[in-house]
């Protein structure tokens, strides 16, 4: 994997901009990535999370590149704009991060944040290039809810490769990414990474159990009433903070 940091340049927020909302978000963002850290992803440096700015809707925080994912403080998220470029706070990105959450953010002006990694998991579930069963109670949060990117661009090398995975993506609230992993979307961030570990531990059970017995799909679309709902999502992330990041004032 090779990376070059994006250029970084001075920008100055709006003054009407709505603070609140915006610290908000960075702080659940930042416990976001310490989440992963604590599962022990991206520890190779891949991976990223963001967050749509509440104001400047076309741009987006994520964590610096180079932040191990378990030190993340809201300090070291910075702001991208729509070009590329960091706009706010101090650091670079990891270019494969703009192409693929600019076009997706883009895409679903409904949505929040995105989340990608790659995981056990889910990484070596991608390369089957096969959807979701509704074997378990989580996957049913996924059923007739996710699609695959069936490409073989597995390094997005420009924001075209992104617009095709949000094209794919559609109005899911997943999407396989073959030979490269899973990707979620929520429209918090909150909800964004309790898909994404749902999703894993989804795919987990496929790699573990892969003849396991499907419901059928009036069972699994009853199921997922309950556990595929917006809030559902939000639900999960609340479980993983409380148990992965005890503290949150950690993360400032």
């Amino acid at each position: 994997m090779e990376y070059q940091a994006l250029a970084s340049s001075s920008y100055e927020l709006p003054i009407h901009a709505t603070d609140a909302q915006r610290a908000h978000r960075k702080t659940r963002l930042a416990l976001a990535y310490r989440v992963f850290g604590a599962l022990r992803w991206g520890h190779l440096g891949d991976g990223h999370i963001s967050a749509r700015d509440p104001e400047l809707e076309d741009h987006f925080w994520l964590a610096s590149y180079g932040v191990p994912f378990h030190e993340v403080t809201v300090d070291d998220l910075v702001l991208v704009a729509p070009d590329g470029t960091v706009v706010r706070g101090s650091g670079s990105i990891n270019p494969a991060a703009f192409h693929i959450h600019r076009p997706v953010h883009e895409a679903r002006p409904d949505i929040v944040s995105a989340a990608h990694t790659h995981t056990p998991y889910g990484t070596p579930f991608s390369t089957l290039v096969t959807p979701l069963r509704p074997i378990t109670q989580e996957s049913c949060a996924f059923f007739e809810d996710h699609a695959i990117f069936d490409d073989d661009e597995v390094d997005i090398l420009s924001v075209d490769g992104g617009g095709r995975i949000g094209a794919a993506l559609g109005n899911a609230k997943a999407v396989i990414l073959r030979n490269h992993g899973l990707l979620t979307v929520g429209q918090t961030v909150d909800e964004a990474v309790g898909w994404f570990v749902a999703m894993e531990r989804s795919a987990e059970a496929h790699m573990k159990a892969p003849a396991g017995l499907a419901i059928g799909r009036e069972a699994a679309l009853r199921a997922k009433g309950s556990v595929g709902t917006h809030q559902a999502g939000w639900i999960m992330f609340q479980f993983l903070v409380r148990s992965y990041v005890p503290d949150p004032s950690v993360v400032g």
